[in-house]
């Protein structure tokens, strides 16, 4: 009974100095449950079967990385513990020294780490029920999902995995205090205060020397992926210039940390005014001893960062595409004159019957299954693509292509280009609400809005290349792609289609056939019945002979688009809110200890005349300096990072990044700000004199 008292007790006074502690656990907690339970907030909401499956992918994965996420946490919370045990040395060596045991120590830590988990778990489940109804009307806006059946939602599946997981990690602390306790000697418990970490000063000249290499190397690491990124053709590629960054920004640091002091000591007028002079050497000693700490701490906020920019922007931007690249309700395709590449389509497991019946159109197709698409389509056209042997990507080059296929040996340079006539893609232009084109007989004009694409054609297209097309010798009316497309889909995918004159090509080389148009109806549900009639067309007993058209819908492209988006946001903001969270606990906790180890410094501070707005302003800047050099040196990164993601998720577009960039910046202030105020009042309140 005395020993719980005394456990609760040293909760009650742990909880003042260490809010951050207790702060970060029901924070954590409650993240753990609203991401958990986001599909019991998606039962009440009215969504279409396809909708209802991407939401079980999207939990699946979110599943997943949940393991991943208590890892984290789990590191986090064991690391918060050391430092608790640290600066609780004293207290225990004065337990030893009344005649308490190791055994009745160690369960006292037993007690005190169940007191604090369950009571934890209660705020953190409470904040994370509350906030849950919040992210309901996220959910619901992202899906655009009915919200009439809106009701407060509990998630005894979250709650209960959210129990378990973090009871495992408390389990987990007791065991890791059970050993450092037993293993702990009298002696080095009351003189734990006495001692400090050893600081060795480092040579200026080599300090020097090793930043401007780091520099060197990072400069290198950040050219590569935004600039020759083209290079790193396979996927471990890009771990050079990961490991390249990382090295770097542990020698900035290591540097850094011998250079500091000396730099504020040259800087003699600025140095010596009020408590400048104690604020450097007590930054310079705090970050000699923590050079690796502060790198994980850059790099894991670089992540966070680009994570949080990048998956924001995908969304965003796929919203976008939307509105943009599907202007018409439906596009369906046939390919035409199969039988010119019959090989090919054999291996592609496409049947005889069908591979010689490929010369029908679209809607030639649809009769023949005895289904009117006309009946349901208004202001509809139908347009065709053709394709040469003879006119390959590699012609399209000309004299460009050995230096283009030197930097971009992984395109496929023999695949044969698609052509339209000029008439078929001002048809599609107008039903698009698109810039038409006219041509004369000896031009072309490519469109694309692929990007690495259109900067490829664009090298041909400034050298004013020409393409020969059936005897025909043709120009570029432009020098730079046309931003255009045919294909309806949620990304830019047009690598290039080639217009020309009308007479330029013959129908012999038709490729394939399109139709599209507007539905007569805007009613959702009337849409569904039309496309499941199309749907179930694959029953139809001729599906053997004879090809059904490829079939590509708003409402598909829409619902796979949200669901996509959803779980790249909602992933994004799970692991990026864990990592922010993570390094900030660290850089606070440690900023603890610090301010209770140095605690007698600030008390001769006090004794020499230094009034408390000068102490509380030295501790400010400490802290601030301490939180804002690695957040800093991560900004940096993150510039180059975020520009190197985007290349790569080019297909989804960049339209949205500004606005994605503030939303990070907003949540990195919340986060990271309101760490850094909490860490400031608690050391404040540690360093306080007390009567």
């Amino acid at each position: 009974m005395m020993l719980c008292k005394l456990s609760l007790k040293n909760i009650r006074k742990s909880i003042k100095d260490y809010a951050i502690y207790f702060f970060t656990l029901i924070l954590g907690i409650a993240i753990f449950y609203v991401f958990n339970a986001l599909d019991s907030q998606t039962v009440m909401m009215d969504v279409s079967t396809s909708t209802q499956e991407l939401i079980k992918l999207m939990m699946t994965i979110l599943s997943g990385v949940s393991v991943f996420v208590s890892f984290i946490l789990g590191f986090l919370i064991i690391y918060a513990s050391r430092f608790l045990m640290k600066r609780r040395n004293k207290e225990f060596g004065i337990y030893l020294t009344l005649g308490m045991s190791k055994r009745k120590i160690s369960f006292i830590l037993f007690l005190e780490t169940l007191f604090i988990g369950i009571l934890s778990l209660i705020v953190g489940l409470g904040i994370g029920v509350l906030m849950s109804q919040l992210m309901s009307l996220v959910v619901a806006n992202m899906f655009e999902a009915n919200l009439t059946k809106f009701a407060f939602i509990f998630s005894p599946k979250a709650c209960f995995k959210t129990i378990i997981y973090f009871s495992i990690m408390y389990l987990i602390v007791m065991i890791f205090n059970t050993i450092s306790v037993s293993k702990c000697k009298l002696i080095d418990l009351l003189n734990s205060a006495k001692k400090s970490e050893e600081v060795k000063l480092k040579n200026p000249y080599l300090c020097i020397i090793i930043f401007i290499g780091a520099i060197i190397i990072l400069g290198r690491a950040y050219f590569i992926v935004t600039h020759d990124f083209l290079s790193l053709r396979e996927a471990q590629d890009i771990l050079v210039p990961i490991i390249m960054g990382s090295v770097a920004t542990f020698l900035i640091f290591w540097s850094l940390s011998g250079l500091i002091l000396r730099i504020g000591q040259s800087l003699k007028k600025y140095y010596y005014r009020g408590l400048n002079s104690f604020i450097f050497r007590e930054f310079s000693s705090k970050i000699n001893t923590t050079v690796l700490s502060t790198t994980v701490i850059c790099l894991m906020l670089f992540v966070t960062i680009c994570l949080l920019s990048s998956c924001f922007t995908i969304k965003n931007s796929m919203n976008e595409n939307i509105k943009k690249l599907t202007p018409v309700d439906a596009q369906f395709s046939s390919l035409v004159n199969m039988e010119k590449h019959y090989d090919a389509f054999k291996r592609y497991g496409y049947t005889d019957n069908q591979i010689k019946n490929s010369h029908y159109s679209v809607l030639e197709t649809f009769t023949l299954y005895d289904f009117d698409y006309k009946n349901y389509l208004k202001n509809y056209i139908e347009v065709n693509t053709y394709s040469l042997p003879s006119l390959t990507f590699k012609d399209t080059l000309g004299s460009n292509y050995e230096a283009i296929k030197a930097k971009n040996s992984f395109l496929t340079f023999d695949d044969e280009q698609d052509i339209m006539k000029i008439s078929d893609y001002n048809k599609v232009a107008k039903l698009y609400g698109i810039p038409e084109y006219s041509l004369k007989e000896d031009e072309y004009i490519i469109v694309a809005d692929f990007k690495s694409m259109v900067e490829i054609r664009n090298i041909a297209l400034k050298n004013k290349e020409t393409i020969n097309i059936l005897g025909h010798t043709l120009k570029p009316k432009y020098q730079e792609c046309q931003d255009g497309f045919l294909e309806i889909a949620s990304q830019h995918i047009n690598t290039g289609i080639i217009l020309v004159s009308d007479d330029i090509i013959s129908d012999d080389y038709l490729y394939a056939n399109y139709l599209m148009g507007n539905y007569k109806t805007t009613k959702e549900k009337e849409i569904r019945e039309i496309e499941n009639k199309i749907n179930s067309l694959t029953s139809n007993p001729l599906v053997n002979d004879y090809l059904l058209p490829f079939g590509n819908t708003k409402l598909d492209i829409k619902e796979a688009t949200v669901g996509l988006s959803a779980m790249v946001t909602f992933i994004g903001l799970y692991l990026g809110i864990i990592f922010l969270v993570s390094c900030v606990a660290i850089l606070a906790l440690k900023e603890l200890s610090e301010s209770s180890d140095n605690k007698s410094r600030y008390q001769v501070l006090r004794k020499i005349g230094t009034d408390e707005k000068m102490i509380n302003k030295a501790l400010f800047w400490q802290i601030a300096i301490f939180f804002l050099l690695p957040l800093v040196l991560a900004l940096i990164h993150s510039i180059f990072g975020i520009k190197f993601a985007l290349s790569v998720l080019e297909v989804f577009g960049n339209e949205e990044l500004l606005s994605s960039i503030i939303i990070t910046m907003i949540i990195l202030v919340i986060i990271y700000g309101g760490y850094f105020l909490i860490t400031y009042y608690c050391s404040k309140n540690i360093i306080k004199e007390r009567n």
